[in-house]
């Protein structure tokens, strides 16, 4: 007997259908037979799964029994499909009504006792089978706790393969999840706060602007400056993702695998900060199944490269294509991949190789030939998708001492919602909400000079050697300090301000 269940693949971050085909009552060797371009886990599912079946209470196939997962030129992985070959098996055996199968999507783990483990991508999943016009999806506990918050279908819960069979059978109502998790900002004392962040004054300033228009940041300074104190306090007064982002979050990080109660991603923007070892795969994502890498893992958040010039040079220049188009496209063999990594990217490097450059205290041992080598570790085009550069002083003890406690992150993310509620009204979501991804028609539109700043521009352009895409990096950041004054239009302050942030980006 021939039956058919609907489960699915990740491809990316993304689920792709799968169809399972068992089919029972065969003529030859007794066992299962499984095809499909399996891999080594899914190969093993056979014994987990007769397993599972037996202590369950179920009856094994006394005939040769061929498993198909379709389409046969799509490399399958994971043990994903344990549950749903046991209940394709059951219902192959007359032991669960067909019918009952074809509303789910079903995915998850067996163990030897029946029970389920979670499984990668549940919300990938519960988009697939919303999109399908599936009832919904048939998970391990977790993971539809995942699903649930995509809305539009039944997550429903399935500890165990014998509960999973109840629930189809009728014999068990099971209630399907319902999202408990809405998008809001991080709270509580043990959230990092920009209080704790003494003097600065400057750099907190090019922070909220790179932080309300989402523009890209880099900061230079010596060691003890405060940068890294600094960049892990920016997910605190970035605006709290809304719906549609907080699912694309959850999607990205439930397709790598990361369980929901792992962070609280649910809360607050990712913010991602990999060693600088780090390889380019870990990085921009691959695998021999390409999956999500770190510029993906901060998607709609913060990814944070902390002694910049440390990184590897190749690592480096694979960061243009998320920085310009906020996606990345990975090509392996078994596929070929576009992961989402629309980002902001914070970096922060020393000015020299011994980082005592311009300290007031110590003295820097450099030669310019080693400050010029060590900077130009750091490429001129990356260089020209930061937006913003900005000097990071090492403070001295007395000052250290004396300063107050600095403005909370309440404050400055008050500020930074209300100018990035001015872009959505100027022009919805078709630029991504922020300044820092107007394109040319919105940059004419939005961002036009008056004759004597345009002058200004072009003589500034001229003497720091600026390229074209500096340009228009230059004027998307005015526009965001003139969203945070709360201007119509763009003033010579704001212009003058957009320019000294790029007094590091020179020829």
């Amino acid at each position: 007997m021939l039956s058919v269940i609907r489960s699915a693949a990740l491809v990316g971050v993304e689920a792709v259908p799968v169809e399972i085909e068992v089919n029972t009552g065969e003529k030859g060797e007794m066992g299962l037979w499984l095809v499909g371009l399996p891999d080594a886990a899914v190969k093993e599912s056979e014994e987990r799964v007769q397993s599972a079946l037996q202590n369950s209470g179920l009856r094994l196939p006394e005939t040769r029994t061929t498993i198909n997962l379709a389409p046969g030129d799509l490399k399958k992985e994971g043990s994903i499909y344990d549950l749903p070959i046991a209940l394709g098996i059951a219902a192959s055996t007359g032991q669960l009504n067909r019918e009952f199968l074809k509303h789910y999507l079903i995915a998850g783990e067996l163990g030897l006792s029946g029970g389920t483990r979670p499984v990668r991508g549940g919300v990938a999943m519960a988009i697939l089978a919303r999109k399908a016009g599936m009832r919904g999806v048939i998970l391990p506990r977790a993971s539809a706790e995942e699903a649930a918050l995509v809305g539009g279908i039944e997550a429903i819960p399935a500890d165990s393969l014998d509960g999973a069979l109840r629930f189809l059978t009728g014999e068990a109502k099971v209630t399907p999840l319902v999202a408990t998790m809405t998008a809001r900002h991080a709270s509580g004392e043990s959230q990092p706060d920009f209080s704790e962040v003494k003097g600065q004054t400057a750099i907190r300033r090019a922070v909220e602007v790179a932080a309300a228009g989402g523009h890209n940041l880099l900061m230079i300074g010596p060691p003890g400056s405060g940068k890294s104190l600094i960049a892990k306090r920016i997910p605190t007064i970035l605006p709290a993702p809304d719906a549609e982002e907080l699912l694309e979050i959850l999607g990205v990080h439930s397709a790598a695998g990361a369980a929901m109660n792992d962070v609280a991603r649910c809360w607050q923007r990712p913010f991602r900060s990999p060693h600088h070892t780090i390889s380019d795969i870990g990085l921009i994502g691959g695998g021999a199944i390409p999956g999500p890498g770190e510029v993906s893992l901060a998607h709609r958040g913060v990814l944070f490269l902390d002694e910049l010039p440390e990184f590897r040079r190749s690592a480096l220049e694979v960061l243009r294509q998320p920085l310009e188009d906020g996606q990345v496209t990975v090509s392996r063999a078994a596929a070929k991949v576009t992961l989402p990594a629309r980002l902001m990217l914070v970096a922060a490097m020393n000015p020299c190789p011994c980082g005592h450059l311009g300290d007031r205290q110590r003295e820097c041992r450099c030669s310019p030939m080693q400050v010029r080598k060590y900077r130009a570790k750091i490429s001129g085009p990356l260089l020209d998708r930061i937006d913003i550069q900005v000097e990071a002083p090492a403070l001295s003890i007395e000052e250290l001492r004396s300063a107050a406690p600095g403005e909370p992150s309440e404050a400055m993310r008050l500020r930074v919602e209300a100018a990035r509620t001015r872009q959505r009204g100027r022009f919805g979501r078709r630029s991504g909400g922020c300044n820092a991804l107007l394109g040319g028609r919105e940059l004419r539109e939005y961002c036009a000079l008056e004759k004597a700043q345009g002058d200004l521009l072009q003589q500034a352009m001229e003497k720091l050697g600026l390229s074209a895409r500096a340009y228009d990096r230059i004027l998307r950041v005015a526009r965001t300090i003139a969203d945070l004054a709360a201007a119509e239009h763009i003033a010579t302050s704001h212009l003058l301000e957009a320019i000294h942030y790029r007094s590091l980006d020179r020829s």
